[in-house]
């Protein structure tokens, strides 16, 4: 019966072989990673932006609201 290939190597070839793939697998979980974690930078800065012109328009409504207030308070009052 002839031997397999993994019969034919020693423990040290192996253990290699095991490295070698376990690297790898690193190797392409940290490309993945680097891409997930730029991909999400990204997102953060749109966020971000979106956040601050939220604000401003928030601001924004704010101030012709209370505009709109002052203005509809000097109406009642008596003259």
């Amino acid at each position: 019966m002839p031997m397999t290939e993994k019969e034919t190597q020693n423990p040290a070839e192996m253990d290699l072989r095991a490295l070698e793939i376990r690297v790898e697998e690193l190797i392409r979980a940290c490309s993945y990673l680097k891409d997930e974690n730029k991909s999400l930078r990204v997102r953060q800065d749109n966020l971000v932006t979106e956040r601050a012109a939220l604000i401003e328009k928030t601001e924004l409504a704010r101030t012709r609201v209370e505009a709109m207030i002052t203005r509809l308070k000097s109406m009642e009052a008596p003259q």
